[in-house]
């Protein structure tokens, strides 16, 4: 593979109006280059990717073995302050910060993010390629089937849904006898083993490997899962907000003899294949935890895996592309690769490390790798240092902090803000007093960042209502607070024109780090010292375990799975488990509702409240704007 540098071709340079046009009509103005361009730019041969059609390609994980010797870029991660509903920007930032390095700095760079379900897409919150002039294209194709990812995650979710519904109906109705007969058929006269049964019969501490020889308790022991339907987290999924499925009941068919269950749908991206396909560093890797995903225990207490149902393989397959990143471009031409999109609460809200590994070593040393963590940065950015860091063995040099004014007054104490609803004067007009109150918010988050040892870069997202002296307040609070700089970017409107002085300043934080990567915890602490020390970072006094929760610990000590690390699930919207306590409150006493764990992935999360995994439609969803043009075939109203 060739690593010769060649000056960039493909870069572009937007041409900007004023008021800024809509995402969409911006995206459509501008026609792509072809992907193989944009491939070419990173050195990347016909023989490294498969092309999805002009402007998309899969890139191959070979690329990895290929370049391991060559040093990495810059690894630099973009999390948010405690946003407002509406969002403050992160995916914009990414996009224009990127633009700005690679068109404007003439910087290796490219942008890794997770792929957006097309759940909020067509439901309240729209796309999620950027905005304005700093967008991935095109965009249409981003926010929507992409290269089919989530399909193939929805296809092997329900797949293992099916396995294990399918098993205890089969297990209620035959004898231990029968169940051997079908597992382990006759073929030429002799029984045989299914490979993905062996590891079962290690688990289960039986030497033997002809079915003929098991004794009956061992026969029993083996072809008998019995799995207590009342443990089963496993739930169907579908990558659509449909409020109607968060509850259903199956088995009512005449045939299914009256096995009747209550169950639910999930969107798909909150699957735990999503976690595994974002946390996986190899194919071999992935097989692994595909197979050690449990869904539930049995009747004894046991956890059982897809790996007992016979079903990791067949996962595996299903996923085969889907572990390959997608390459894309940004309006002004620099690379992206889109992969894996899970859940920020429940999961870690990142993209997958083996994309970010990829394009480490294709910028190669002094070049960027640029991504982005879920919701505020005590989640996303948490879960990207203690869980997705751990994982990769990849050490971060510097971490972008974006707020907005918006946000910061509502810090501040200023009125709630409601999606949909216009933005009360106290959010359009100045009031530095506000912003200054609420950078307590700001602070907080990079007191916490720092800590991790890495050099933070706060970037303030401007909007055209802002005053000089809002904005002058903010950059002076955060180097108070220990930033390294702090930058204001007009990115949205004038591209990476816009995020230039944003681009220097992460330079300058890569090359100016000192302290190696810290972890907030260590793995072999109990669950509850680690979700404690979660807890103290977002000013809790104390944690309080629920009946439930005390069970669920004890049950996972006992499985063997304490040393995982742990992924809070709480709200986005407060460092606290009340949505309406903005600021940066403390003395507070964090609630765990309950604790559940994805295995496969590798992580346990307690539940802070209640957490939503089939989003709903609100009553007048995105869909009612989007529609072809029937005469161009380009997509209309997307946002």
């Amino acid at each position: 593979m060739s690593l010769s540098s060649s000056s960039s071709k493909t870069l572009r340079k937007l041409e900007v109006v004023t008021p800024v046009p809509a995402d969409i009509d911006i995206a459509n103005s501008v026609e792509p280059f072809h992907i193989s361009e944009i491939a070419k730019e990173l050195n990347l041969s016909s023989n490294h990717y498969d092309l999805y059609g002009k402007y998309k390609a899969k890139v191959l994980l070979s690329v990895i073995e290929e370049l391991e010797s060559r040093e990495n870029g810059y690894y630099v991660v973009v999390g948010g302050i405690t946003p407002t509903p509406l969002g403050e920007g992160k995916s914009t930032t990414v996009v224009g910060l990127c633009q700005a390095l690679g068109a404007y700095l003439d910087k290796k760079v490219v942008t890794c993010l997770r792929q957006p379900s097309q759940g909020p897409t067509f439901g309240i919150k729209g796309g999620a390629a950027g905005g304005g002039y700093s967008q991935v294209i095109p965009m249409d194709e981003f926010n929507l089937h992409l290269t089919g990812d989530i399909h193939a995650i929805t296809a092997a979710n329900n797949l293992l849904a099916a396995a294990i519904d399918t098993r205890i109906f089969h297990e209620a109705s035959q004898s231990d006898k029968a169940l051997l007969n079908r597992l382990c058929p006759l073929k030429k006269g002799k029984r045989s083993v299914a490979d993905v049964m062996f590891k079962r019969l290690k688990k289960l501490g039986i030497s033997k490997t002809n079915p003929d020889e098991f004794t009956p308790e061992e026969v029993t022991k083996f072809v008998r899962l019995d799995i207590d339907p009342e443990t089963i987290t496993w739930r169907r999924v579908m990558d659509v907000n449909d409020r109607f499925l968060r509850k259903i009941t199956i088995g009512q068919g005449p045939d299914e003899k009256g096995m009747v269950r209550e169950t639910g749908f999930d969107i798909s991206v909150a699957s735990e294949i999503m976690a595994v396909l974002a946390l996986t560093t190899s194919l071999s890797d992935m097989r692994e935890r595909l197979g050690n995903m449990v869904i539930g225990n049995s009747k004894a207490g046991n956890p059982i895996t897809a790996d007992d149902l016979g079903v990791g393989g067949a996962l595996t397959v299903l996923m085969k592309d889907a572990i390959n990143p997608t390459l894309m471009q940004t309006l002004e031409g620099t690379p992206v690769l889109v992969h894996a999109g899970p859940f920020a609460n429940i999961a870690h809200g990142n993209s997958s490390i083996v994309a970010d590994k990829i394009a480490l070593k294709l910028v190669g040393p002094g070049g960027f790798v640029v991504t982005e963590a879920g919701f505020g940065a005590d989640i996303g950015t948490e879960k990207f240092m203690n869980i997705k860091c751990r994982y990769s063995g990849l050490n971060p040099q510097c971490a972008v902090i974006v707020a907005t004014i918006r946000a910061l007054k509502m810090h501040g104490g200023g009125p709630e803000v409601v999606a949909g609803k216009p933005l009360d004067q106290a959010y359009t007009s100045e009031n530095v007093a506000l912003v200054e109150a609420g950078c307590v918010n700001l602070a907080r988050h990079i007191s916490n960042t720092r800590a991790y040892g890495v050099n933070v870069v706060v970037a303030v997202n401007m909007f055209s209502t802002d005053s000089e002296a809002e904005l002058n307040a903010v950059k002076s609070a955060a180097l108070a607070a220990g930033a390294f700089d702090a930058v204001v970017c007009t990115h949205h409107a004038h591209g990476g024109n816009g995020a230039v002085d944003l681009g220097i300043a992460v330079q300058k934080a890569c090359e100016n780090v000192t302290e190696p990567l810290k972890f907030l915890y260590p793995l072999d602490i109990s669950i509850k010292e680690k979700i404690e020390a979660i807890a103290r970072s977002y000013g809790a006094s104390g944690v309080e375990y629920s009946e439930q929760a005390e069970k669920q610990i004890e049950m996972y000590t006992k499985q063997g799975f304490s040393s995982l690390p742990i992924c809070m699930a709480k709200t986005q919207y407060s460092f606290s488990d009340i949505p309406s306590k903005k600021g940066a409150p403390s003395g507070f006493v964090l609630p765990i509702r309950d604790i559940r764990a994805s295995i496969g992935a590798g992580f346990i999360y307690p539940l802070v409240g209640t957490m939503s995994t089939m989003p709903g439609l609100p009553t007048r969803p995105c869909f009612f704007d989007i529609d072809v043009d029937t005469t161009t075939g380009k997509v209309l109203g997307l946002s």
